[in-house]
């Protein structure tokens, strides 16, 4: 694992030495979850795996453990999924990730590299600007030119690390990584080496190297990936939230893990915002009311499970630093427009109708609406 130094950043340690990091890596915010499955779990482990397939599913959906220990849900959804996911890490192929956005695809990725490798940080994050060394490797430019190319000179990627260590390399976004660069990988997968032409060598895998890649499937034909790499993964999709009280269930569990990590009072009775917020995600994306009844017209804006948290969280702030503590409309309303409204002019024209039709003839919502009203104004 990488060294840590967060500590002078983060401008000192907690009560227990730790550093205040703002976001700890999955294996270190559930350290205690991952030492009581280890502890707990004697099923058969994969080579350099930290702990077996029925401990990593566990561990990202939750469970008690014999001596008491509660293992707190990581992805609520089917568990079919999650099963399939950890099972293909187990194989010869590469794990794809694919949903749209905010449907929990970096998130479990994160999860599973914890859970299966003890590090998830063997990151290549995909944009337009990845280079192939991202991938691959690179030079420290003053060791080639003072001594040429050489080991000592090279600077490995997080795959090819993961592949010398037999771990878990994760990248994020692949579709929005250049086709070029993409097809880095392909002797990755399939051969399960690097060669490394400078030198004349190569770097094979070690037992227990896999790789996850996550993708948006909003993000095809941006670099749509070549049929010679998709052949290389077994492909999971992930899906929206099948109910409201599952999508309630997942914002409230999340916004509780930042409100914690932001030393945020916790809302004691937030509940009914979230899931109002959640229920006009869910209408304005699916393009109909909950009832059935009324057909609605839907923006440009994703509205995922994702950006619900988002508005909650900045809500949950709102109250607790301008308000008494208490979420409440007001203090969520901002927000929402701001997910909605993502194109001013045809974006605001489905928000109002939907505000005028809906939200105003509904009962229990009129504090909701006249928020909301104020806040576009």
């Amino acid at each position: 694992m990488p060294e840590n130094t967060t500590e002078e950043a983060a401008g000192g340690t907690g009560a227990d030495g730790s550093a205040q990091v703002l976001r700890p890596h999955a294996e270190d915010a559930f350290a205690d979850e991952l030492k009581a499955l280890a502890a707990a779990d004697d099923r058969p482990r994969p080579e350099r795996w930290r702990l077996s397939p029925w401990a990593v599913a566990t561990y990202l959906l939750g469970g008690t453990l014999p001596d008491g220990t509660v293992v707190t849900p990581k992805y609520v959804g089917p568990r079919r999924i999650v099963e399939v996911a950890v099972t293909t890490l187990a194989t010869d192929r590469a794990l794809l990730l694919l949903g749209v956005p905010g449907t929990a695809k970096t998130w479990v990725s994160e999860h599973l590299a914890a859970a299966v490798s003890g590090d998830s940080t063997l990151l290549v994050q995909g944009t337009a600007g990845t280079p192939e060394e991202a991938i691959r490797y690179g030079w420290n430019y003053a060791q080639l030119l003072a001594h040429g190319p050489s080991r000592d000179a090279l600077v490995p990627s997080p795959v090819m690390r993961a592949m010398a260590r037999g771990m878990t390399a994760r990248v994020e976004e692949l579709t929005r990584i250049p086709a070029d660069v993409q097809d880095t990988l392909i002797t990755v997968l399939s051969e399960k080496t690097l060669p490394i032409p400078e030198l004349g060598q190569e770097v094979q895998a070690v037992r227990g190297f896999n790789l996850i890649a996550t993708a948006n499937d909003r993000d095809r034909g941006v670099n749509e990936l070549s049929s010679a790499l998709r052949r290389r993964f077994n492909t999971v999709v992930l899906p929206l939230p099948a109910t409201p009280e599952e999508e309630v269930d997942i914002v409230s569990r999340r916004v509780d893990q930042i409100g914690r990590s932001l030393e945020l009072p916790p809302a004691p009775e937030g509940t009914d915002e979230i899931r109002r917020v959640v229920t006009v995600f869910r209408e304005l994306r699916d393009g109909v009311t909950t009832d059935g009844r009324t057909k609605l017209k839907s923006p440009s804006g994703t509205l995922s499970t994702a950006e619900a948290i988002s508005v909650v969280t900045s809500g949950l702030a709102l109250a607790a630093h301008f308000g008494d503590g208490v979420l409440r409309s007001g203090d969520v309303a901002a927000g929402i427009l701001g997910a909605v409204i993502r194109d001013p002019a045809a974006d605001r024209v489905v928000w109002q109708e939907y505000l005028e039709t809906v939200v105003r003839e509904r009962d229990g919502w009129k504090d909701f609406y006249r928020a909301c009203r104020e806040a576009g104004a």
